[in-house]
This record gives structure tokens, sequence and C-alpha cells, in this order.
């Protein structure tokens, strides 16, 4: 299995498009997988840059309704018109940040014909699975940093219901990718006990002075697993060479046009 990093925050390598998103894509033995489609057509430049041919892509992944997984899709269904898209059914539900403005993704996607919902778990093959763990329970705090979701009319704080894992099967080895953790990284870890996870952390918003304590925390509880992560995106670069500091070779960087394979 090998996972491109399509678009990060941060490249490794000048060349490439970056933005506030995360796209990855992925090969396996039995598919060509997108995973997010980051904020923009930003995605497909890079995919351009790095010989992917967006076109072959078999399946495609939103891991949550946020635009910065999600803007990027129109873009993919003009250059592939036939991969169909996973997506939990309450991903089009209006999203906001703790200041009103809206993140969440062009409703008029909706009409595409193209969009598969999801709800608690979906089992697409004997490779892949698709996970929202909302009856789960969540021992460990996370934060929603302020943001807010419109079900029904009534405006309250996002549980992330919207947000969904995928689940990799392939030579004896468990690979869980999660685009952003909102329903906390350790939780998810803790559920799924993967080989590998890759996504970001949302650990963006935490401080390394005043909360070093939370983060090493963090650090100690995922190294309890024996799961190797990549990160990036929303878990910030000073705190990830925090993170790093403690984690050591645990802990990998996901920048823009980076490969790894498993």
């Amino acid at each position: 299995m090998k996972v491109w990093t399509l678009l990060e925050n941060t490249a490794c390598s000048d060349g490439f498009c970056t933005e506030h998103g995360l796209s990855l894509y992925i090969e396996t033995e039995k598919h060509k997988i997108l995973f997010d489609t980051g904020a923009s057509d930003a995605f497909c430049a890079n995919a351009e840059k790095l010989g992917i041919d967006l076109s072959r892509v078999d399946i495609a992944v939103l891991s949550h309704g946020h635009f910065d997984h999600g803007g990027g899709l129109s873009a993919f269904f003009a250059r592939n018109k036939t991969a169909p898209v996973y997506l939990h059914r309450d991903a089009f539900l209006p999203h906001f940040n703790v200041e009103g403005k809206d993140i969440g993704i062009d409703p008029s996607l909706r009409a595409s014909g193209r969009l598969i919902f999801t709800d608690d778990e979906l089992v697409l093959d004997e490779e892949l699975s698709l996970f929202s763990c909302n009856a789960r329970e969540r021992k460990h705090p996370s934060s929603a940093a302020g943001m807010l979701v419109n079900d029904g009319g009534e405006l309250r704080q996002d549980a992330f219901l919207h947000e969904q894992y995928l689940l990799i099967s392939e030579d004896g080895k468990r690979v869980l990718l999660s685009g952003c953790s909102h329903k906390g990284v350790i939780n998810i870890t803790e559920w799924f006990e993967p080989d590998v996870l890759i996504g970001g952390f949302h650990f963006m918003k935490l401080d390394t002075e005043r909360d070093a304590q939370v983060m090493r925390d963090a650090a100690e509880k995922l190294l309890a697993f024996k799961t190797q992560y990549y990160t990036g995106h929303c878990t910030g670069t000073a705190q990830y060479e925090f993170l790093k500091a403690l984690m050591g070779g645990r802990l990998s960087y996901l920048a823009t046009g980076s490969v790894i394979e498993i």
C-alpha cells in the first residue's frame, strides 16, 4: 500500500500547492482511493505533478462535512466521471466556526448523482470499511473548538456525527485514515487499535506552553498502543514538533508531496 499526500498545509519541497486542507491518494492491491479533496482544486495540480491520474480513482471518501476536506469535490467530478463518493448523511448539514463563518461543503453537490451516504458502518469489500463510531463511548475528552452545526433549524455545538473513518485491511495490516479526528485521536486509536493511523489530530488550537501537560498526556496515551502515526494539517506544526520530541519514530509528518509505503 502507498499513500501520497496530495494536499496539506505545508509541502515537502518547492513547486507544490498548499492550503489549509487535506487530501490523500491511496493505492492498495485492489483500489485507487481519494480520501478528501482539500478546500479547492489545488490537490489536482499536485496530483498531476506527482504523476497521479485522478480519472483512475475508483472510490472516493469524504471524512466529514468541512470545506477544507470537501471543497475540491467539484474539481474531482470534473476529472473523474465514475468513482462513487462516500460521505456521512449528515455531511451537508450547515457547519460554522466559532466566528459564525460557514465552513460547510457546497450543498448543490448533493444533486451530483455520485454520492453514497453512510451511517455508522459500511463494509465496502474485504479490504475497505467505513465507520462513524457515533454510538461508541468517548472516554477521552476532545474539544469542538467552538464549531457549530445547524441541525433541523437548531444551532448547537458540533458533536461531529458527520465524521467517518476509512479502515483498510491489507497483507495482515490495518490502516486507519481520519481526516481531523474531531472525536478525539485517543478515542479513535482506542476504538480501532490500528497498525497505522493517518490523519490530523486537531491539536492546532492547543498552546504548547499553556497546554503542555494536555499534550504530554496525549503522547503518553498514544504511545501505549502499538500504532504508527502519520499526522499533519489540523495537528499544527508547533504542536507536531512538541509531540515528535516525545513520540520519536512513532510519529511522522504528512506534508504535501510526501509518500508513505506500508
